[in-house]
């Protein structure tokens, strides 16, 4: 028995958590970012697991809008903070779980004017905690709410990556479309200046009318190089929402269909009630609201003091005594009315943020229904223009085999053809841009289960 307390400590250091270093390198993360490429095997994987999809060949011929989706889930570092986050307050529900510890002490007293029939007296307690009111209860009901609105936070951050890759993705087909139909215009714009100078070098027109095509040629010209800007903009604007680098895409196809559909029909009045209760913010912000009224909860059951069972033995000098004693708090001084004060008030803190939350999800809904249907007359119109103007372009060909008309007619009609293709395009991209507004305002058309949420372990990840 001399031996007990040297047992007791080995026994209560084995369950002990160790400290392990993980320190971080700015030199090696960076180095670690810049190797990141899409042809990453864990994330062939990740993206097999979550589209029930076998890939032959890694990385895939194209890269499309949900493959890219994926990739950013994957490799994106704001997702990956938020997925910290996540871990670490539900990691509070292991904190809001545990029971309070027992305490023990000992306190030995020897007197040196007794000798018989012994100088020590020795005194040994433990208190024993125990909870009243269900307070316990309340902080895992606070710590399930929180873990729960971290989730729903996760979910938000993914859907606003998710309409980010979107949008980067719009805007670079935008401008690769655009650079196309402007080279097409200047072509057309050249041959109309080159058959201008010579009808003035025949002194059938004035210098003045050659100026002003020469002016708009250079115009086109100025627009096509912004496209190209646009373009190459677009591409690092991509590649920093997936979390890569420019160079990750040297040689990756991406495809562009999903812009190539018609604009969908606008959702039912029952899918947006539906959004206006179920998105991931919604939700999140009622589970926030759910913890504060467990919070307040857990307030109130302070006010009740908890009970310490305090058995303990006693040596004075030879004689052995045992008792039990048992103590509490005593509410006399405060009821616990300030805790319970600032609680009611960010429960009511909570609620408001609630519902200018919903109001505004509402806005973003109601806003983009609104340019959503405008923006598909806008296509109707634009595509009926582009039809006349190319079925004018046909007919002007025709009557120039025919002699009917000059080179210069020809020219003309292509140019128009081309004006109506841009106009087209900027349709197309307005039309794609109130998709990709009303598919975040309703959060519709990707499902988010947690397993894209949380990708495999992977070294490239770590700090």
């Amino acid at each position: 028995m001399k031996f007990w307390p040297f047992i007791l400590g080995i026994v209560l250091l084995a369950g002990c958590a160790r400290f392990q270093s993980e320190p971080i390198s700015a030199t090696q993360t960076a180095a670690r970012f810049e190797q990141r490429t899409l042809a990453d095997e864990v994330l062939r994987q990740y993206t097999q697991t979550n589209l029930h999809r076998v890939f032959q060949t890694w990385p895939p011929a194209k890269w499309d809008l949900e493959t890219l989706t994926l990739a950013a889930f994957y490799f994106n570092p704001d997702l990956a903070v938020t997925r910290a986050n996540y871990d670490s307050v539900t990691a509070g529900k292991i904190t809001a779980a545990q029971r309070l510890n027992p305490t023990v002490s000992v306190s030995p007293v020897y007197n040196t004017t007794t000798a018989v029939p012994s100088p020590w007296l020795v005194t040994a307690s433990l208190d024993v905690p125990i909870e009243t009111a269900g307070k316990r209860g309340y902080r895992r009901a606070q710590a399930q709410h929180l873990s729960d609105a971290a989730l729903f936070g996760l979910a938000t951050a993914a859907w606003d990556i998710r309409a980010k890759l979107r949008r980067a993705l719009l805007e670079l087909w935008a401008a690769q479309e655009s650079e196309l139909l402007l080279r097409v215009q200047q072509a057309a714009q050249e041959s109309i200046v080159r058959l201008l100078e010579k009808e003035q070098a025949a002194g059938g027109i004035s210098p003045a009318e050659v100026t002003r095509e020469r002016i708009a040629l250079e115009q086109t010209r100025l627009a096509r190089l912004d496209a190209e800007s646009r373009r190459a903009q677009a591409r690092v604007q991509l590649a920093g929402v997936i979390g890569l680098t420019p160079r990750a895409f040297d040689g990756i196809v991406i495809s562009f269909e999903v812009f190539d559909q018609q604009p969908p029909e606008l959702p039912t009045a029952d899918a947006r009630r539906r959004a206006l209760f179920n998105r991931t913010d919604i939700l999140g912000a009622l589970a926030d609201y759910s913890a504060s009224e467990s919070a307040l909860q857990l307030e109130v059951a302070k006010q009740y003091p908890d009970i310490h069972l305090s058995p303990g033995y006693e040596f004075d000098q030879g004689d052995n005594k045992w008792g039990v004693g048992l103590s509490m708090e005593l509410p006399i001084l405060n009821h616990n009315r300030g805790p319970i004060a600032e609680a009611e008030a960010r429960r009511v803190e909570s609620a408001a943020k609630f519902n200018a939350l919903q109001a505004r999800v509402f806005g973003e809904i109601e806003i983009a229904l609104a340019g959503s249907e405008n923006a598909r007359q806008k296509f109707a119109a634009a595509a009926g223009l582009v039809e006349q103007s190319q079925k004018q372009e046909r007919a002007t060909v025709e009557m120039f085999k025919a002699g009917e008309v000059s080179s210069q007619a020809v020219a003309a009609a292509k140019l128009e053809s081309a004006t109506a293709a841009l106009a087209q395009l900027d349709a197309r991209v307005k039309a794609q841009q109130t998709v990709t507004a009303l598919e975040a305002a309703l959060q519709s058309p990707l499902e988010l289960p947690t397993s894209l949420l949380t990708p495999p372990t992977n070294q490239s990840h770590r700090p």
